[in-house]
């Protein structure tokens, strides 16, 4: 066991480039070329809003709290670059990283209870029983080579966010923004610090009382372009709070390359959102499902 992401198998084997992580996902649909087009999938970032809600659901009828739904997800992610998605029931193996999940974080839910929940959130689509989840664990602790240990984001922005004296309003963004992260690829890409550090940095371009979905487009372009070159934005309030942060990250080793790239993606992901129909994701992952049989 890794007591922080440097030494960690985090580190070591489930932190990719976008690059590996395309050619991964390339690989596991090029195996199964006839069962990718004759069941297509909605566009990525819808399948993991998609996928978002689901745990949402199931995690509220379990009354779990953040973590282990964060850790959840990233299982869930792991395990779909090991599979091809068709060739499994979503809901089944949702449910069993939850369960999982539950374990590593130490709020264990009894395996019954999970599947009964997991039955009443999904029932045209769950009739596994408690052998099947127990199966789909071992098959999910497998996939992931025993490497269930994730460091999530939440500790470094506790650790950093009286660095830059945020308000109440900005950290609960800043949490915000990082629960939000887990429906991209970036748990995948990017080391803990660098989600929390671009949380932060989000949270003070991003209107506090509002959504993080309600992105200050002006704001943002300009704190991204203040951070590319480094120079000053000039201006007072939010932006020379801003300021400070991009000061800091120019003293500082991290890589701003990354903080760009991510806050991008999140940007990217807000825009996206608004276009996603669930719907469509249902009636998508569900013909699969119920067309192999995967929901016996």
């Amino acid at each position: 066991m890794a007591a922080n992401y440097w030494d960690s198998t985090q580190r070591a084997n489930w932190t990719f480039s976008k690059a590996q992580l395309a050619n991964i996902r390339s690989e596991l649909e090029a195996k199964d070329r006839a069962l990718v087009s004759q069941y297509p999938l909605p566009e990525r970032r819808h399948l993991n809003i998609y996928f978002y809600h689901q745990f949402t659901k199931l995690g509220r009828r379990m009354s779990l709290r953040q973590q282990p739904l964060a850790t959840a997800q990233v299982y869930l992610r792991r395990f779909y670059t090991k599979i091809e998605i068709r060739r499994t029931n979503p809901f089944l193996v949702m449910a069993t990283a939850l369960y999982l999940a539950c374990k590593m974080e130490e709020c264990p839910q009894h395996i019954r209870l999970v599947v009964a929940e997991a039955r009443n959130t999904w029932p045209d689509v769950f009739l596994a029983d408690t052998p099947k989840l127990g199966e789909c664990e071992f098959s999910l602790i497998a996939e992931m080579n025993s490497q269930l240990i994730v460091h999530h984001p939440y500790r470094s922005l506790t650790d950093l966010q009286g660095n830059f004296s945020l308000t109440q309003d900005e950290i609960s963004l800043a949490w915000s923004i990082i629960n939000d992260h887990y429906l991209t690829d970036l748990p995948l890409l990017y080391p803990p610090h660098i989600i929390a550090v671009t949380a932060i940095f989000l949270s003070v371009v991003l209107k506090p009382t509002q959504s993080s979905l309600q992105v200050h487009s002006v704001g943002v372009s300009n704190a991204l372009q203040a951070l590319g070159n480094m120079q000053g934005i000039g201006a007072s309030g939010a932006q020379s709070r801003v300021q400070k942060l991009v000061n800091w990250l120019a003293e500082s080793s991290i890589d701003v390359e990354a903080i760009v790239d991510c806050t991008q993606e999140l940007i990217s992901l807000y825009e996206v959102w608004e276009t996603y129909s669930e719907k469509d994701c249902k009636d998508k992952v569900h013909r699969f499902i119920k067309a192999k049989g995967l929901d016996k």
